[in-house]
Order: structure tokens, then sequence, then C-alpha cells
């Protein structure tokens, strides 16, 4: 009877925490470069698939049996969580300082109070100092970063900025119509981007950031747009409802075994008296 209650308990508190995670990616479906969090609930079926096949007992046997009646008493639970990196819709803006990057798997650099820091916000602009900076005001790194320390840094005649498909560059010559080669925009690439980690901020964070290398031809920059939040609304709030009535059953399944267990102890002092 125990049994049962606390299989419940554990089961509204595994949908709780999904409905945290699907709130936070409804409250960010207009964040620019959001990525999409999930989580993997373990449950019987899970557990006997991934298990059948290196079980210490033979299938179709008492002792198979008895294993598998331990498992069913097993409380679902989040076993996993993970992001869905793939690549939100791209939004044109005609604003010369947004930039979004077409491919999956690439990241901004920028320079943080916490170290280098990994991003697909690509909706920059320039500080007081000229300096290309995030919305929080991160400075948004070159490739050389990591060799020379440098930020990339406009001067007060700089009034025409265009960037090619792989980060690069390019600046108006000062009283003329031509274009000078400078900076290139760190486009990063982690070799495992399971090991990202968020932060807040539309940030991630990379253990070992510095063995990261600028990916030279990455053809995946595009100036003037942005990438949209790949969350979508529509299953966001589809998951919502079913988490929400799994959480109105284990409730009345909680309120069922609470009732019996009362009851069952009314009858027994009852009969004692």
């Amino acid at each position: 009877m125990q049994t049962g209650y606390y299989s419940a308990a554990a089961g509204m508190v595994t949908q709780f925490n999904r409905l945290d995670t699907i709130s936070n990616n409804l409250a960010n479906v207009n964040t620019v470069g959001f990525k999409e969090d999930n989580l993997v609930v373990g449950d019987f079926m899970r557990l006997f698939q991934e298990a059948r096949d290196e079980l210490p007992n033979e299938n179709h046997s008492k002792e198979g049996a008895q294993f598998l009646n331990r498992a069913m008493t097993k409380a679902p639970q989040v076993v996993d969580s993970y992001t869905n990196h793939s690549v939100g819709t791209l939004q044109k803006t005609n604003n010369n300082m947004d930039f979004a990057l077409s491919k999956e798997g690439l990241f901004f650099a920028v320079k943080t109070p916490q170290g280098v820091r990994l991003t697909r916000d690509g909706s920059f602009t320039k500080n007081d100092e000229g300096t290309l900076v995030t919305k929080q005001g991160y400075p948004v790194l070159p490739e050389s970063y990591f060799q020379t320390g440098d930020t990339i840094a406009f001067n007060t005649e700089d009034s025409v900025l265009e960037v090619d498909k792989n980060g690069q560059l390019y600046k108006n010559i000062p009283g003329s119509i031509m274009m000078a080669i400078d900076s290139k925009l760190f486009i990063a690439q982690p070799a495992d981007i399971n090991l990202l980690k968020k932060e807040g901020d539309n940030l991630y964070s990379y253990e070992n950031i510095s063995t990261i290398k600028n990916v030279e031809e990455s053809s995946g920059v595009l100036q003037g747009f942005v990438e949209k939040s790949n969350v979508n609304a529509v299953k966001m709030m589809t998951q919502m409802i079913e988490t929400n009535r799994l959480v109105g059953m284990y409730q009345k399944a909680m309120q069922v075994q609470m009732d019996d267990m009362n009851n069952d102890a009314i009858n027994k002092l009852a009969k004692k008296a």
C-alpha cells in the first residue's frame, strides 16, 4: 500500500521537474538563439528494454519474474536531460550588427567575468569604447584571442561594416569607398556538443575552452539576420497540458492510497477495540 503511495509521489515530483523545463522553454520562445531543453523520464518499459539482454536470470523463469516484479516497483524519475541544438528559424533584420549561424554546432565566443563562453545569440552592438559586444555587454572575440588577447574594436570613422560567410570583418577606409580587411569572428565548434553547459544569458560553458579552435571555413555566418529560438510553442503547450494531467492523476492516486490506508487503520483499530 505504501509502495504505491511513494511511487505516485515520486511520479508527481518528476512531472513537476518536467513542468519547470517546459515552462522555461515557453518563457524563452522569443529569445534569440535559445535552444530547447528536454528531460528523459525513466520508467519500467525503458528499464526493461535497456536491461533485458543483460538480465542475470533467464527469461520466463521464476528468478526472472522476481527481478521484473522488483523493477516494476521503481518510481519514475528523471534519468537524463539534454538540449536540442537544432538550428532555429533565421529572421532577417537588416541590421549590420546582427549575425546568425546557419549551421548546427557553431558558436560565437565572448568574454565574460567568468571566462570565455559560447553563444548562438548574434545580436551585437558597439559600446562607448567602440568594442563589439553582446546585449549584456560582453566583448565578442576574434579568432586570434587566445594568441593576442585582443577584442574587436572600431574607430569613430568606421561607418560601414561587412562580414562574409566565414566571419571575416571588413571596414570602410575613411574618405573612400574601399573596404579593408579587419578582425575575424571567432567561430567555435566544440568537439562534443553534449558537453556544453547552460549558464544563463544564452551562454554556454565548455571544459577546456582554450582547446577549441576557430573554424576557418565555416560558411555559416549570415549578416543582417538573427536566429530565433528553436522552441516549438505548440509542442510545448501540448506537453504542458499532458504534464498537468499526469500531475492530477498522480494526486488522485495518492489520495486514494491515503484514504485506503486510513480506512484500513480505522477498521483494524475498531476490531481491536
